[in-house]
């Protein structure tokens, strides 16, 4: 079955991993560990193979002399003589065993090349029926010779047949890779713990948290990618900043023609529309205030570790104050790290556009298996059409007829909720919820 690109490159992608990390590890560990058996397998079949060869054939020569020097006198006497002569200068133990036959079970180890080199060197220098048997004793070769007397046995070291300083340079190499891997590992991670830390830095300041104590570390390339990011979020600050006190002096310059007209209207003689004129001063000072917590957003407000539930209460009992039933579900365990008073008028808003347009509002929360949590508010009001979901959250946006126009507020209840929950590392969706009306659905991160 032959896989097509597609098929391999999703098959690659599946099993590749996916952080840099991990990427960049595999990197480094693949080519290493493929020049690593390719060198001993070089090695091997170079080296290893060639002396193993040369070591068995002068094995060989040495048995084939013992051979033909006892078939030449077949004595105990002369084989005392042979015996001695190749226990000092062959390492040879040589035993006659009388009247007995070569075994019929061959032994053969694991490295097959032993076996095949010892093999071929006694089967070019004896004519005699042989066998031979390099497992069963970890230091010694076994070899034994049919003759008509019976068999000799010969036994010598294992050097003598294999060689065994092999495993020392397979040791070196993988001591030397190791080494070299640890130090190339440090080096990648130091590089790629200078992103992660970039990274967090931008995840923290979209999230409305300053980290005034990041620094650019790492590789010419990320500092530079860090120093942009450090340039962007001044200018960021710098524009929130200017644009609240732009906004706080507009407030006030608002408010004192306000202040002036209710002084005015509270010393003036009673008159028929003085009623009308204080409700329209309390609407024009509740939209200021709705200007202001829009552009002011949640500047200067640190995050506490609050009980979602204790949040969800506050909300639901201005729902109650609106004058709807209000159904409440949150586990008691349920935490989150928010900005208490900007998350409080998120839900409020939530909770008051619920109210306003339903007579049921239902509150719940629910921990998210990834790690964050969901907070649903829920109303059996008209709802919103599918269409007009984003719509909905455009600043100083009436929707008409789903709500209703005669209505108070000025449009930006949906738009401070979503960017308050954005603020937070999260988002707001809408959708139709089972009661009839709208459901607002916030996602928060762990």
């Amino acid at each position: 079955m032959r896989l097509s690109p597609a098929l391999w490159t999703r098959f690659l992608k599946r099993r590749l991993p996916t952080s840099l990390w991990g990427r960049s590890l595999l990197i480094i560990v693949l080519p290493v560990l493929v020049m690593q058996v390719a060198v001993t397998w070089a090695f091997f079949d170079a080296h290893w193979q060639t002396v193993t060869s040369r070591l068995s054939e002068g094995l060989a020569g040495d048995i084939a002399w013992a051979v033909e020097s006892y078939r030449d006198e077949p004595t105990p006497r002369n084989l005392e003589v042979i015996a001695d002569r190749a226990e000092r200068s062959m390492q040879l133990s040589i035993a006659l065993q009388d009247d007995r036959s070569l075994p019929t079970e061959q032994r053969r180890g694991a490295l097959g090349v032993v076996d095949r080199a010892l093999d071929h060197a006694l089967a070019s220098r004896l004519d005699d029926p042989y066998w031979f048997d390099t497992t069963r004793y970890p230091a010694y070769v076994d070899i034994q010779v049919q003759q008509p007397q019976g068999v000799l046995r010969f036994i010598a070291p294992r050097e003598r047949a294999v060689a065994t300083q092999a495993h020392i340079f397979v040791l070196w190499l993988f001591v030397a890779t190791v080494l070299l891997m640890g130090v190339a590992i440090l080096f990648i991670r130091n590089q790629v713990r200078a992103i992660e830390r970039l990274a967090d830095a931008a995840e923290s300041f979209g999230r409305g948290e300053n980290e005034p104590r990041f620094k650019p570390h790492g590789a010419r390339e990320v500092r530079a990618a860090a120093k942009a990011f450090m340039d962007m979020r001044d200018r960021i600050q710098r524009h929130i900043d200017q644009r609240t006190a732009l906004l706080a002096s507009v407030s006030h310059d608002l408010r004192t023609p306000l202040t002036r007209l209710r002084l005015e209207l509270a010393l003036a003689p009673p008159f028929k529309r003085a009623d009308a004129m204080r409700s329209d001063l309390d609407e024009m000072e509740h939209m200021i205030d709705e200007y202001l917590a829009f552009a002011r957003g949640e500047a200067g407000e640190a995050p506490q570790t609050i009980r979602v539930r204790d949040l969800l209460t506050v909300a639901g009992d201005d729902a109650r104050r609106a004058g709807a039933e209000v159904d409440l579900s949150a586990p008691d365990d349920l935490s989150a790290s928010v900005r208490p008073l900007a998350f409080k008028r998120a839900l409020a808003n939530l909770a008051g556009n619920a109210a306003a347009h339903g007579e049921h509002v239902r509150l719940s929360a629910r921990a998210l298996p990834s790690g964050g949590l969901e907070i649903v508010v829920e109303d059996d009001g008209p709802g919103i059409p599918d269409e007009m979901h984003e719509e909905a959250f455009r600043p100083f946006s009436r929707l008409d007829p789903a709500r209703n126009q005669n209505r108070k507020g000025v449009g930006l209840g949906l738009a401070i909720a979503r960017d308050v929950a954005r603020g937070h590392g999260g988002d707001i969706t809408l959708d139709r919820s089972d009661l009839g009306g709208l459901r607002a659905l916030i996602r928060l991160p762990g």
